[in-house]
């Protein structure tokens, strides 16, 4: 997204903008953090409280956090397998922080990943994510079915080498939509889920069934359309022997004739984006 564009952002996006950005902000504070003997389970609380500290009372869904092996989701097999563990970080040990606040009605989806201490195959990881954000924009604005697109994904990560490990979410999504969620008092959730968010993806599943789309991006014959005009949380996510590595961001999609203006990325300040051009730098 240019810098043109960005400023350019309506007062909606400006307030998905906002949540996203507290939500970047919150996993990099957690994985400062972080510290050999550390559980997912309390790095799941540090990104709670962290949140709750700044105004978040519901959520997309609670966060996440895994380490080692279960960054690649090595032998999940049931939703279950998602939550955190008492597995604890060691060095050297790659972890992922996910997480999915709503502030102000707003929903943002995020994941970032790190590593405690050096880890060469992670770092590969991670640079090769650059590859699949250009990719997804590009063929995005293209007006590709989605489809095509997560099997060009797929396509992109056997030429470098790697295992799809976003196919081992439910419906093997690599995306689904995000929309503003009505604030409530009380925030009750299902299996993690906050159900006025669960509420408003079903509502659109629904009405994309009955229209011919799906708010799930999928491999699957209901993603077989065009890009949907709204905002996507896109995380392509790659697994390397016993190693894996994703980002998760808003990808907005609009009906200009406009290409830049078509589809772009809400977002170019994070840290993902940051590390990519910090390292073309010092080539």
């Amino acid at each position: 997204m240019t810098s043109a564009v960005a400023g350019e952002l309506s007062a909606e996006l400006r307030g998905f903008r906002e949540v996203q950005t507290l939500a970047y902000a919150c996993a990099e504070a957690v994985a400062a953090q972080l510290k050999p003997g550390v559980t997912e389970r309390e790095a799941a609380r540090m990104q709670r409280e962290w949140l709750r500290e700044r105004g978040v009372r519901d959520w997309f869904h609670l966060p996440f956090a895994w380490f080692g092996d279960r960054t690649a989701f090595v032998n999940f097999r049931i939703p279950l397998q998602f939550f955190p563990t008492n597995r604890r970080l060691e060095p050297g040990m790659p972890f992922i922080l996910d997480m999915a606040p709503v502030y102000k009605g707003f929903t943002a989806d995020i994941g970032y990943s790190g590593c405690l201490g050096l880890n060469p195959v992670h770092d590969k990881l991670l640079a090769d994510l650059e590859a699949h954000r250009e990719l997804l924009l590009r063929e995005v604005r293209e007006r590709r079915p989605l489809r095509e697109i997560y099997e060009d994904v797929d396509r992109l990560m056997v030429r470098q080498g790697y295992a799809n490990r976003h196919r081992a979410y439910p419906f093997g999504v690599i995306a689904h939509k995000v929309d503003r969620v009505k604030e409530r008092r009380l925030t009750p959730h299902l299996f993690g889920f906050g159900t006025q968010s669960l509420k408003g993806l079903a509502s659109d599943a629904v009405h994309g069934h009955r229209d011919g789309w799906s708010p799930l991006w999928s491999p699957y014959k209901f993603s077989d359309h065009p890009p949907r005009k709204g905002l996507w949380a896109v995380e392509p996510h790659l697994g390397f022997r016993g190693t894996g590595a994703k980002f998760e961001e808003i990808l907005v999609v609009t009906d200009s004739k406009d290409p830049e203006q078509s589809a772009f990325w809400l977002d170019d300040d994070l840290p993902h984006v940051r590390r990519w051009a910090e390292e073309r730098a010092a080539a």
